[in-house]
């Protein structure tokens, strides 16, 4: 491969400053733990919540704003998180952690201690701020503390969080809900919060490298007062305020007129929230609209079901969460199979086709659940819907990366996921119109000329769905039939939008797969809130992934052949070893790793009747030609990690993109984790032969 930047040789190119260098692993170990437990937070509260909701609405009355209760959290979450992610870089990002640490249990503490639904929204607002910066900031103090080739690895761990959180969450939120009280939902974050910010203080030593930035302030509060005009006309159109009121005619005309200023801002914008070039990209344009309308219908259906579950069907909170794990389920399995397949074969145009149409059927399975509905019914539709849903979410944000230019690779990831969670915010106060405007006028027919006990009125029936069970059988039966459809009548009008991203996906083009568009981890397909990441760090984790993924032998005989050698693969990478380490000691080496002896003993046979190393007692070390050789592999492995970039790595390629490259080669190079064979690499705590 044709490169005009001469490569260093390999102790030129180790960095003066590789993250993670200089702590101790247990140190880093210990600092990934309390980021975990950051994340853990965030993530968990978009979960735990929904089964809990039923329960809420309940004690603090209002099921009318029910919807406001998830929709604040996702709005606050969403604007926030590029503000986070800049002023992580401008002003450190240990003290940012830990602010939105402390935002984040302030308003966990005030939602539990909140005495109506007004409280509850405001606090659960608040909520959002701080778990946006801690999805943001968490992931990206992963690049300040672990080496290039581990951040995929410990990327992965944040991932595993997300799912174990959305199979969790449901069951958390039941468990506390019947067995403590809906508060603990909200409570629980404060042991875990203060423990991570125990942790942080004490172990979490990153250096402080400013970026200046010129924060887009502007065009933040304006793309988030748009969406809050948006939504709170969609929300309180028809239930506190008639259609043709002012109040909603205002609400609504205010929201459109400000998209004005807002692209006005956005295009003179240094570094624009939302660059306006991304939507000449035509599947960027595609795929914004595909992911509005996937968010829309997954978290709207997911904040109904419960009250489904609970009400109409009489399960316990507890079991309702245990109910949804078909979906969550089908949504793991589907989305990490896809994101696979495609990142493999490179065809991925099938899977948005499929996926859309998939849960579109799933829709209208949801739309037949009726009172007597049984469980097995309940639990295939739930699969049908979550399988179809997670088909299409990882491959978005796939698609979009194939897309675009390196310099806009951060920005249209973050992008992809911003109209996810822009479509969830408008799904749910969507889906809350609908039932509210549904369920009024049917209790209403259900209880006409029946006798209700002393105390219970149908507008009580309305705001708190508990007091259904003192209703007579015949009453209740049909307040009940009121609730099963009114909830399931959502899901038949959130049929015709997707099948508008069906169409559409239809006209997606199908281009080359670069090889360094790999598949996204879990956060950022079940994240509520867009995971903001630079090009530089987005590219960081692909190239560690593919780094990993393709390391042991074949990686060994490549670069052998691509510098013109004949050397075996264990030869290779010994020699590439010494060259960091300075010497190896073949018997010892062969305890540490995971090769057998009698491979490494012709290795270093073969280097010593090359004339590439000799013998200092026991150690090889290298000759004057043995370091020749090695900085030519040095440089073959270098090219072979610049071709993985594919047209990124042009001419005019950017200056961190080249020290990316140097940074993962002079790690990887000889390295444990690379070694000529199939087998795991032993650790000790020296990392030297």
């Amino acid at each position: 491969m044709a490169d005009e930047t001469p490569a260093p040789s390999a102790a030129a190119a180790e960095p003066a400053a590789v993250p993670g260098a200089g702590q101790p692993r247990r140190t880093v170990l210990v600092a990934i733990g309390a980021l975990l437990l950051g994340m853990l937070l965030a993530a968990l509260d978009q979960t735990i919540v929904s089964t809990a909701l039923p329960t809420i609405v309940s004690d603090l009355g209002g099921l009318d704003h029910l919807s406001w209760v998830v929709t604040a959290y996702m709005l606050a979450s969403t604007a926030a998180t590029p503000l986070w992610g800049k002023l992580g870089d401008q002003y450190g990002r240990k003290k940012l952690f830990q602010t939105a640490i402390v935002i984040f249990l302030v308003g966990s503490a005030l939602c539990g201690l909140s005495r109506n639904m007004g409280e509850l929204i405001a606090f659960r607002a608040l909520q959002g701020l701080g778990g946006g910066g801690l999805m943001v900031l968490s992931m990206a103090i992963v690049g300040d503390i672990v080496p290039p080739r581990d951040r995929g690895r410990y990327q992965g761990l944040f991932g595993a969080v997300f799912g174990g959180t959305s199979v969790l969450g449901p069951l958390l939120g039941g468990l506390f809900v019947d067995h403590l009280s809906w508060r603990w939902v909200f409570y629980i974050n404060l042991p875990i919060g203060v423990v991570a910010l125990g942790v942080i203080a004490a172990v979490l030593h990153i250096p402080v490298r400013r970026t200046p930035h010129r924060i887009d302030y502007l065009g933040t509060l304006l793309i988030a007062v748009v969406a809050t005009c948006l939504v709170l006309m969609t929300s309180l159109g028809g239930v506190s305020y008639p259609w043709s009121s002012w109040q909603i005619i205002g609400l609504g005309v205010l929201g459109v007129a400000l998209l004005v200023p807002f692209v006005l801002v956005e295009r003179r914008a240094a570094e624009p929230v939302l660059p306006l070039k991304l939507f000449r990209i035509r599947t960027f344009a595609l795929c914004s609209v595909i992911g509005f309308v996937v968010g829309f219908a997954m978290f709207g259906s997911m904040t109904y079901l419960p009250t489904f579950l609970q009400v109409v069907q009489g399960v316990s909170p507890t079991l309702s969460g245990v109910h949804m794990l078909p979906m969550v389920a089908g949504m793991l399995i589907s989305s990490t199979a896809s994101g696979q397949i495609v990142s493999r074969t490179g065809r991925y145009k099938v899977f948005p086709i499929a996926g859309t149409g998939l849960t579109a059927i799933g829709l209208l399975l949801l739309h037949r659940l009726e009172p007597a509905s049984s469980t097995g019914e309940m639990s295939v539709y739930f699969f049908v819907f979550g399988f179809g849903l997670g088909l299409v979410m990882q491959v978005l944000v796939l698609i979009v990366q194939n897309s675009v230019g390196y310099e806009d690779l951060g920005v249209a990831t973050s992008g992809a996921t911003f109209f996810r969670s822009i479509g969830a915010s408008f799904g749910v106060s969507i889906f809350g119109t609908i039932f509210t405007n549904k369920l009024g006028p049917r209790i209403a027919d259900a209880l006409a000329g029946a006798h209700l006990p002393p105390g219970v009125t149908p507008g009580q029936l309305k705001s708190d769905p508990r007091a259904v069970s003192a209703l007579p059988a015949g009453p209740r039966a049909g307040v009940l039939d009121a609730y099963s459809t009114s909830i399931t009548d959502v899901f038949l009008y959130a049929v015709p939008a997707v099948l508008v991203a069906f169409a559409l996906a239809f006209f997606l083009r199908e281009e080359p797969l670069r090889g360094s568009v790999t598949a996204p981890d879990t956060s950022e397909v079940l994240s509520s809130n867009p995971v903001e990441r630079t090009s530089h760090e987005e590219c960081a984790r692909a190239l560690s992934l593919l780094g990993s993924r393709e390391g042991k032998r074949r990686i060994y005989e490549e670069i052998t052949e691509r510098a013109g050698f004949d050397l075996k693969p264990a030869a290779s990478w010994m020699l590439l070893r010494m060259n960091r380490y300075g010497s190896a000691e073949p018997a010892l080496l062969a305890e540490r790793v995971d090769i057998p002896l009698r491979i490494i003993t012709e290795a270093a046979a073969q280097l010593e009747s090359r004339g590439l190393a000799v013998r200092e007692g026991l150690p090889l070390i290298l000759t004057d030609e043995g370091r020749q050789v090695a900085e030519r592999l040095f440089r073959a492995r270098e090219e072979s990690l610049a071709d993985l970039l594919g047209d990124w790595w042009s001419k005019d390629r950017p200056t961190d993109l080249q020290q990316l490259v140097r940074e993962l080669n002079a790690e990887l190079c000889g390295s444990d984790s690379e070694q000529p064979h199939n087998g795991p690499a032993k650790r000790d705590h020296d990392p030297r032969p």
